[in-house]
């Protein structure tokens, strides 16, 4: 196929986002809210397993940027994953606020590199509205919804959607799926 018939990458995700359905509105529950940068994020409680102070990974070699190597917990060896670099904040900075907060997604544990957790916060259906669709090349498709807590707005994060994505490879297609 020559040049000119052969759609860009950007088209291609434009597409691409066009297609995927809208995920589904996040249930009433408790939620686990960190920040990252300016915006603060609230992810299911139930799969959170442990909150640790930060503290560096060994290195992998060729991993991706956002995944800062790997931690023994506890005999366990845990992928880490900076979700700042991950989601593209401007910056990166990792002081005595920085957590990681220890999850167990897809029958895996996984460590999430957070600028710090803030609390837990039980929403109704009536405080979470669904995300607006914004096509863009950045695959949003793990938020499942904006909640509105007083003055705050949360974005809601289906944390198996974004840790069981291709791109972050740390879990197996098959169980992706399921």
């Amino acid at each position: 196929m020559d040049a000119l018939n052969t759609p860009s990458p950007v088209a291609l995700s434009h597409s691409a986002a066009a297609r995927r359905p809208a995920p589904a509105l996040a249930g009433a529950g408790e939620f686990l809210s960190f920040r990252l940068g300016a915006e603060e994020y609230g992810i299911d409680i139930l799969r959170v397993q442990e909150i640790r102070s930060y503290e560096e990974p060994t290195r992998i070699a060729n991993a991706p940027d956002f995944i800062k190597g790997v931690v023994n917990l506890r005999g366990v060896i845990v992928p880490v994953v900076d979700m700042r670099i991950k989601l593209g904040c401007a910056k990166v900075e990792y002081n005595d606020f920085t957590v990681v907060i220890v999850l167990s997604v897809h029958d895996r544990v996984v460590g999430l590199v957070v600028d710090s957790v803030c609390d837990v916060i039980e929403l109704g259906q009536d405080h979470i509205k669904a995300a607006p669709q914004i096509t863009t090349t950045l695959d949003a498709g793990f938020i499942t919804g904006i909640a509105s807590v007083g003055e705050r707005m949360l974005i809601l994060a289906d944390i198996e959607a974004l840790i069981g994505s291709a791109e972050m490879g740390l879990v197996a297609p098959s169980a992706s799926l399921q």
